[in-house]
């Protein structure tokens, strides 16, 4: 099984890139934000430290995590996100291990993982290769305003606390450029997954 990792600052189109592997290559694709979510949850393995940590105030009525409050409370206060981190990246980081050898013993010839901290949490030790989604940040403003009715102020912000260009190709062995046209960027996909080593 071939493991891959993609990465890449807000707005560069990821989820464009994930949908066509999965759809051409028959990928499995894990989207570490989305299993966060999942295990800060009620019943998640992280759910009763956030809870114990932070208190009733990041709850909804329904007693699940309110995203958009936990989401403001980190963003706004640098030690409530290293507290949370603490909390959630080792649970992510032992889920996506377990994941991947249910996935090896089942067959799986691709496994994709997407996440934003995949440098910064070292997911070179348990993958093939990294892959940086390159788009320009006109381009990226452009799609966030778009998608998500971001203002350029709220995308610049986004972008600044993540790692730059520089950083993003000095650690990925990969560089899909995804600022063009989506048949552009899938040619590039192609011209890989086609290689020896990544038959699927």
């Amino acid at each position: 099984m071939k493991k891959i990792g993609i990465t890449g600052g807000v707005g560069s189109g990821k989820s464009a890139i994930l949908n066509y592997i999965k759809e051409k290559y028959g990928a499995y694709i894990c989207v570490a934000d989305e299993l966060a979510k999942c295990l800060e949850q009620p019943g998640g393995v992280c759910y009763e430290g956030l809870r114990k940590a932070f208190g009733d105030g990041i709850l909804a009525e329904d007693g699940r995590i309110d995203n958009k409050a936990f989401a403001a409370l980190i963003f706004s206060d640098e030690e409530a996100r290293k507290k949370a981190n603490a909390i959630i990246h080792p649970a992510v980081r032992t889920a996506i291990e377990e994941e991947i050898k249910e996935q090896e013993a089942a067959g799986c010839a691709l496994y994709v993982l997407e996440a934003a901290l995949l440098i910064e949490e070292g997911y070179d030790e348990i993958l093939d290769e990294l892959w940086y989604i390159y788009a320009p940040e006109d381009v990226r403003f452009q799609r966030l305003e778009e998608s998500r009715g971001y203002s350029r102020e709220k995308s610049l912000s986004i972008m600044r606390r993540q790692k730059s260009d520089i950083e993003f190709r000095k650690h990925c062995r990969r560089i899909i450029d995804n600022g063009g046209e989506p048949w552009e960027s899938e040619a590039q996909i192609d011209a890989i997954l086609s290689g020896e080593g990544f038959r699927c």
